[in-house]
């Protein structure tokens, strides 16, 4: 399929593939700041799909002789200097999602701490000689 593509077909498939690649990460940032768990899964396996077409079209293209001499000839700059526009905002956006995911770590694990917190306060009971323990933890389980 990739063989029977121009040069100039092959960089508009390329084009067309980053510019899918940066609308998914714009969206990505969407659906982390609205913790949709459900959209997040759908969007990382169109996401890792795409990576993998883009890796594969990429190696095609570095094989390809015909547009290896069409570049040094001058030829694709615009759309080439487009492209490596698009990924540098794709490697900052990414790098903003990064940032939300580990805030949203560290917001689930300070809520994990303080929600155990409050069940060791309410889970307080007294051993046989009268002695102040918290829950499961000290009835010595050993199941």
């Amino acid at each position: 399929m990739l063989n029977d593509l121009s040069s100039e077909q092959l960089i508009t498939k390329q084009l067309e593939q980053i510019k899918a690649l940066t609308a998914l990460i714009d969206h990505e940032k969407e659906v982390l700041q609205q913790h949709d768990p459900q959209a997040l899964t759908t969007l990382t396996q169109q996401k890792n799909t795409l990576l993998l077409e883009i890796k594969e079209l990429d190696e095609f293209i570095s094989r390809h002789v015909a547009f290896a001499q069409d570049k040094a000839a001058g030829k694709f700059e615009q759309e080439l200097a487009e492209i490596n526009t698009l990924l540098l905002h794709c490697k900052r956006q990414n790098l903003i999602n990064g940032q939300i995911i580990k805030q949203s770590q560290l917001a689930v694990e300070r809520m994990k701490t303080s929600l155990l917190e409050s069940h060791a306060k309410s889970s307080m009971t007294y051993n046989e000689k009268g002695k102040k323990s918290s829950g499961l933890s000290s009835l010595d389980l050993k199941a």
